[in-house]
């Protein structure tokens, strides 16, 4: 390279941030965004857990959620997710709560199906503003997609295999903007709660959701796990949001609309 000659700039920016438990990964291709902006949306998710974290005994959700402080003490963050959850609540018909599960920490209060892909969606804004048009946000495994890879290509976001952990159940091929969501399983077993029965739920292994937003797709991931196989004739009436179900058996089922360039090892069958 002659002396006088400017560095190429790179051509995509790929970190991996651990936060809120998990590992979130960006990987942001041209054209990229302002200088700082990874950091700034970074540090948000930094916030987020702060705020949020029912593992935490000093954030404002546990501190909220043992009675020591009320609504009017904390972030309007806070107090808008914790009106989401409500309206999610009522529209999952209760199969989504974010308000009776008893946490570690001594709180009732845990509206973190619905905080990690909120908080998501607030960092892509960060992003968005500074001019960022095609990248993926990986957060454990809750995927938000904007644009393409690359002209021609689609993001690939594999739903990973319940029994094999070195294999994919299906390998969904999508452009931006979309999310996806699973509720699943693999890492910690029989952990998503039935708020009727109080009792661990076992009917599936595996609810992805596909749609718009990674919040309301995170929160109805849950949902459908908790209800079930009767959980795809629910999502057909939510609209711009598609399921793929694992039952415990493993039958593989999805919702009408969910064909969108995917491919899958399985026997599938249609629901």
């Amino acid at each position: 390279m002659p002396p006088d000659a400017a560095p190429l700039a790179p051509a995509s920016i790929a970190h991996v941030e651990y936060v809120m438990g998990t590992a979130v990964s960006f990987d942001i291709r041209a054209p990229l965004p302002a200088r700082g902006t990874l950091e700034a949306a970074a540090s948000w998710l930094h916030h987020v857990d702060g705020t949020f974290s029912t593992y935490r005994v000093e954030s404002q959700v546990s501190r909220l959620g043992r009675g020591e402080i009320g609504l009017g003490d904390v972030d309007r963050d806070v107090r808008d997710v914790l009106r989401r959850c409500l309206q999610l609540t009522t529209l999952t018909g209760g199969a989504f709560d974010g308000f009776d599960l008893t946490e570690r920490n001594g709180s009732t209060l845990d509206p973190s199906g619905l905080v990690k892909g909120w908080s998501i969606e607030r960092a892509a804004s960060i992003l968005d503003a500074a001019g960022a048009v095609n990248y993926c946000i990986n957060a454990g495994g809750d995927v938000l997609l904007r644009g393409a890879p690359e002209p021609g290509r689609s993001w690939r976001v594999g739903i990973r295999h319940p029994q094999c952990q070195d294999r994919q159940a299906t390998v969904l091929e999508l452009t931006g903007p979309h999310a996806v969501a699973t509720s699943a399983t693999y890492e910690r077993g029989a952990h998503i709660i039935d708020p009727a029965t109080r009792e661990p739920t076992t009917m599936l292994t595996s609810a992805t959701v596909i749609g718009p937003d990674l919040g309301v797709a995170d929160a109805f991931a849950t949902a459908i796990f908790v209800m079930g196989l009767s959980g795809l004739e629910w999502i057909e009436e939510q609209a711009g949001y598609d399921a793929y179900i694992i039952t415990n058996d493993g039958q593989v089922r999805w919702s009408s609309r969910f064909e969108r360039g995917w491919s899958s090892p399985w026997g599938d069958q249609r629901g």
